[in-house]
């Protein structure tokens, strides 16, 4: 009986709650503007907050957009001012080195063109021409003789001189001849010695104007960083994305060389350090010292790398001169060296630790085997020390990719964190307008709800609007 307190009509609660809801429906009549005047401020409080707080995180991505923007642009201006500087660098080589030797390329073209042209001249001379008694001997040939034996004896010696003449004077033409062609002959040396010195000089000005095209690359590219235009930036943010998926990719493979250095001397040191001493409850002693050293080789490697100007994470190591550089550089190798020597007889003590532990427990078994070929214990040992030996060295090329991911971290973590702050934007944008919305269907239903009274309020205005338009006819009439 205690859950039928309410009902007017015991047993009967459809009845009961009907009565109930024509008794309130007066009242819930008479709160109409007061309810209707609560849920819109129940809109306007939840919904105008997280609609201003959309706003709000809008302009901060488009502010967070655009200081991206100017970090990308810096950072691939700076990028390709320093490939045009390598350019530069290579056609100053290159000039130094091919075009310093000219003058010498020159002066041997000069004496050979100089020398080729002397022998053209000595294949443009021609033998002299006949004598002028050929005209005399013309004139004889018109000569008759007449049966004269005088005269039959002249015209045999002239002709048989005339046989001499021309035999002499063709063997004179056949040699003049030899020796032209022995002339052109010897041209070939000095035409393959200036094919090839022009082809020197071909290949030379090639490379010259092949540089030079990248250079003009670049410096478009320059030029568009510099007018800010979407290109540049759309370029820049996919060369930013590609060397992030690169370096992070190399990243994970010297992480997976480190855990091979790891178990490489994890071993060892708890020997030495003492597996039972721990740092944590879970992390013991032994393994931060393999992970201190391995760290240190890392940062050994940086160093190598940010003195020799390969890598620009510490611009003061970069603006050091070139003596304390030198200094920090030979410094740093010769803690490569340590470590890396070091790491070698690490990898001995694990081996012999390891043949120590193997030895005990064929010890412990029942059954002896038999003993191992020294020889081929000696391979994975040996194996073990130069993996120990050159690992140090591998890991301290981690610089190169180390720095293309910081660099690229910034540019993609400021996308994603601008496309963050976009898509809660958005997501406080929808459930304002979900809330607003959502009070004006409150509104709905509650209408819904006294829709009698509001019947009845509509025929009574009806009612009244058209006794008052019937009692104005009159009086317009009448005026």
């Amino acid at each position: 009986m205690s859950d039928q307190f309410w009902m007017i009509w015991p047993g009967n609660a459809v009845a009961s709650a009907l009565i109930l809801f024509a008794i309130a429906m007066p009242f819930l009549y008479a709160a109409r503007r007061l309810v209707h005047d609560l849920l819109h401020s129940i809109g306007r409080m939840v919904g105008g907050p997280l609609r201003l707080g959309a706003r709000w995180l809008f302009a901060t991505a488009r502010d967070m957009k655009e200081r991206n923007s100017v970090v990308l642009l810096a950072h691939g201006r700076e990028e390709v001012g320093q490939h045009i500087e390598r350019e530069f660098e290579r056609i100053s080589a290159l000039v130094t080195r091919d075009l310093e030797g000219y003058p010498a390329l020159q002066r041997k073209l000069l004496e050979e063109i100089t020398r080729v042209e002397e022998d053209y001249k000595k294949c443009g001379e021609v033998p002299p021409p006949p004598p002028e008694w050929v005209e005399a001997v013309t004139s004889i040939s018109k000569v008759k003789s007449d049966s004269n034996e005088m005269v039959q004896r002249i015209l045999e010696e002239i002709k048989r001189s005339v046989h001499t003449i021309h035999d002499k004077a063709l063997g004179e033409y056949r040699r003049a001849y030899e020796s032209r062609h022995k002339i052109l002959n010897g041209f070939m040396p000095f035409w393959r010695s200036l094919d090839k010195t022009f082809g020197q000089v071909d290949q030379k000005l090639t490379g010259l104007q092949q540089t030079s095209s990248k250079i003009d690359a670049q410096m478009e590219k320059y030029e568009q960083i510099n007018k800010k235009t979407d290109k540049a930036e759309h370029a820049l943010t996919v060369s930013a994305f590609t060397q992030f998926a690169i370096s992070t990719m190399v990243l994970l493979i010297a992480v997976g060389g480190a855990l091979v250095n790891f178990k490489l001397i994890a071993l060892p040191f708890s020997e030495m350090v003492g597996s039972g001493d721990y740092l944590t409850s879970t992390m013991r002693m032994s393994d931060v010292a393999a992970l201190v050293i391995i760290f240190l080789e890392a940062t050994m490697g940086l160093f190598v790398m940010e003195t020799l100007r390969i890598t620009h994470l510490f611009p003061l190591i970069a603006n050091m001169n070139d003596r304390m550089r030198h200094r920090m550089l030979w410094v740093a190798v010769v803690f490569l060296f340590v470590f890396a020597g070091i790491e070698a007889a690490l990898a001995l003590m694990r081996d012999m630790l390891s043949a120590d532990r193997q030895a005990l427990v064929q010890s412990l078994a029942s059954a002896k085997a038999a003993a191992p070929d020294p020889l081929l214990r000696l391979i994975p040992t040996t194996a073990q020390m130069v993996l120990g030996f050159f690992l140090p060295f591998a890991l301290a090329f981690v610089a190169i990719p180390l720095e293309s991911f910081v660099y690229s971290l910034r540019t993609v973590g400021g996308a994603f964190l601008v496309m963050l702050i976009r898509a809660t934007a958005f997501l406080l944008r929808v459930l304002g307008n979900l809330v607003r919305q959502l009070c004006r269907v409150l509104i709905g239903v509650y209408d819904f709800t006294i829709v009698l009274p509001l019947l009845v309020e509509r025929l009574v205005k009806a009612a009244r609007s058209e006794g008052d338009s019937s009692e104005s006819r009159p009086v317009k009439r009448a005026a």
